[in-house]
Parts: structure tokens; sequence; C-alpha cells
């Protein structure tokens, strides 16, 4: 992997969801580099319940098209895979689900009476934002919370060496929605649950989507210091 300056607070910095890629192909040998660095993500009883297909040119477009189609029929198309929110959102977490799309849009001039703008800016994320490789995640349907903990964790590790490599990715978990889908698509059995997407790509710094920074909560929101 090429050397950088780059260090793990300044990757968690800089890392961002990107929402427009260019269409400069990605290396898949540095791709190989950074999927075996990701490997050393801790998992419980060393699982290791991570499983990835990756694509890029016919097979990724093969998804987008599939995908589409499915988009094309209204609800009747959607084949979740899981909740992706919680039934009954309350407090405050859906005031920051909410107050992140409004912030989005506002970003983009978008206004909230322009539902065909919106709509088409949505349908973005089914484009992958452009990215010229697409990472779909996904495990056993045997595994349970702690594992897809550990997912998680693996898919920080890729985006942080993504970010140290001078490539940029964006997490995308609506492809769960039409997750039968995608995983007909690439060949997966029923066997197997896909948990989310992965843009990858380089960021096209100069689109009007990527000058916007999601805002965080403060720490006493989160963390209840005790004997401190």
């Amino acid at each position: 992997m090429p050397a950088t300056d780059t260090c793990v607070t300044d990757a968690l910095h800089a890392r961002r969801s990107v929402r427009a890629f260019t269409d400069k192909p990605v290396d898949p040998a540095l791709l190989k580099e950074i999927f075996a660095a990701a490997q050393r993500a801790p998992s419980g009883g060393n699982l290791q319940p991570w499983q990835a297909t990756v694509l890029t040119g016919e097979p990724w477009q093969a998804v987008k098209d599939a995908v589409a189609a499915r988009i094309a029929m209204g609800r009747e198309g959607y084949e979740p895979e899981y909740d992706i929110y919680p039934k009954g959102l309350t407090e405050p977490w859906e005031a920051r689900r909410f107050g992140v799309g409004e912030a989005l849009y506002a970003a983009l001039g978008i206004p909230r009476e322009d539902k065909a703008a919106r709509l088409a800016r949505f349908m973005d994320n089914y484009r992958g934002f452009d990215a010229p490789v697409m990472l779909f995640l996904h495990c056993s349907r045997i595994m349970g919370p702690p594992q897809w903990s550990d997912m998680g964790m693996w898919l920080q590790s890729v985006m942080l060496l993504l970010v140290e490599a001078g490539l940029a990715s964006c997490p995308q978990e609506c492809w769960a929605m039409y997750g039968a889908t995608v995983r007909r698509t690439v060949g997966l059995d029923d066997g197997q649950i896909l948990f989310t997407g992965l843009a990858i790509g380089h960021a096209d710094t100069d689109a009007a989507v990527n000058q916007w920074v999601v805002p965080r909560v403060p720490l006493d929101e989160v963390i209840d210091w005790q004997g401190f």
C-alpha cells in the first residue's frame, strides 16, 4: 500500500460518506492490499463472519439494472432484508435522522416542496453515486447481532484504509431494501443475508454534495463518565 502521512485520527476526520465519484478506475491490487489489512479487524471468537462481493464493470451494471427494474415496480418491488431503522423510532434519534436528510437537501439547494428533485437525488443511491466499484457486505443467516457488530468493525477498517490509500467510499444500507435482487444477481444463495453496500472510488471534490459535512452530536449526549 502506498506510504502516506495519514494517521488513524486524520483518517477518522477525513472519512466521509462521499456522494459523488469520478469515473477514474480503482486499482484491484490496491483493493486486495486494503482488504488483506482489514482482516486484522476483531471478531468474537475469531469467527470473522464478514463476506464480501466486490463488483465493477458489467457485473456492477447488472446489479444497477436489476434493482432499477424492481424500483420501477413501486412498493411491490421491495425485497427488504431487515428493518434499516427501528419501527417507532423515538427522540433523539428521529430528529437526527430527519435533520441530516433536510440538511443534505438544503446544502444542494433543493427545497422541501421540490419532490421531483428530491426523488432524483435519492435515486442516485441506487447508482452508487457513480462509483466505479461496489462492495456488497453479507454474512450467513445463522449469524446474530454480535457478528453483525463484527461486520461493522471490518467495514470501518476498510473505510479508514481507503482514506489512507487516497480513495473514498460511501456505506449504503439502502441496497438491503432490494436485498434478494442483489443476492440473485451476484449469485448468492438464500443462506446469505445482505448487510450493506459500500461504494468505492475517487471522490469528485468539485461536487457540491461533497462539500457538506455531516454534524456529530457532542460527547455529553453519548458518553456517561463514572468514577473519573
